[in-house]
Formats: structure tokens, C-alpha cells, sequence
């Protein structure tokens, strides 16, 4: 099994060199591939930020991708959950903060908007300090 970089991911979800897209489509068209959580949570953020994708269209980016037979992720309930959570409106990297926080009573933060976003979502209650 190998690891992959963030680039990698980003040339086979956008295409946007040809070149580095074959190279990365024969990564994935051929060997058993590991994303770990800190890539994905990079993917999500240089999609949205440099590519402008929607959150329809990175979560439907990321759903296909993690859907490959050959791809394995450290905690895919986790990174499931976060995709769920983030297509109702949560920021990305704040579902992937709250799903690792499940077994614990709140989650601290100054964010209003993720307090706001994350009630009724977990019994983790996500609140003000």
C-alpha cells in the first residue's frame, strides 16, 4: 500500500494539469492507496478555497473518491460523518473536529457559527465558553 500527498488528489479531482492528472490516475488505477485524515481535510480546503467548488461538489468529489475499492482511509465512519455533517452546512474541518469528540460531553469553541450549525447534529454538545 502507498500514501498520497494532497497534490496528487487534487490533479486526479480536477484534471487541471494533464500530465500530473495521468500520473496520478495510474497511482490510482493501480495500487492500493491510503488518504490520511490530515490530506483529506487539505483537499477539502484547496478545493474550496483555490478551485471554488461548491460544498455539493466536494462532497460528491470526496464521496466518489472514498467510494474506490482501493482506497483506505484511518476512520471512514469519521470522514463519513463529517461529509454528512458538512452537506448540512457545517465547515468541513469543524465535522471532522466534532466527530472525533463524540464520547465526550461538549465541545468548546469561540465559533458561534459552528455552535449554531452543530446543535442537534451529536450529543456532543458543541457551545460557547
Amino acid at each position: 500500500m502507498i500514501a498520497v500527498d494532497t497534490n496528487i488528489i487534487i490533479r486526479f479531482l480536477t484534471r487541471d494539469d494533464e500530465k500530473q492528472y495521468k500520473k496520478a490516475f495510474s497511482i490510482f488505477n493501480t495500487q492500493e492507496v491510503f488518504i490520511s485524515d490530515t490530506v483529506i481535510l487539505e483537499t477539502e480546503w484547496v478545493l474550496r478555497y483555490a478551485y471554488e467548488f461548491s460544498h455539493e461538489e466536494i462532497c460528491n468529489a470526496l464521496v466518489k473518491l472514498f467510494g474506490l475499492s482501493n482506497i483506505h482511509l484511518s476512520n471512514p465512519a469519521f470522514i463519513a460523518q463529517a461529509i454528512e455533517w458538512h452537506k448540512k452546512g457545517v465547515d468541513f474541518s469543524d465535522a471532522l473536529h466534532l466527530t472525533q469528540c463524540q464520547k465526550y460531553e461538549k465541545l468548546y469553541t469561540f465559533d458561534k457559527k459552528f455552535s449554531s450549525k452543530a446543535k442537534s447534529l451529536t450529543d456532543c454538545s458543541v457551545v460557547l465558553p
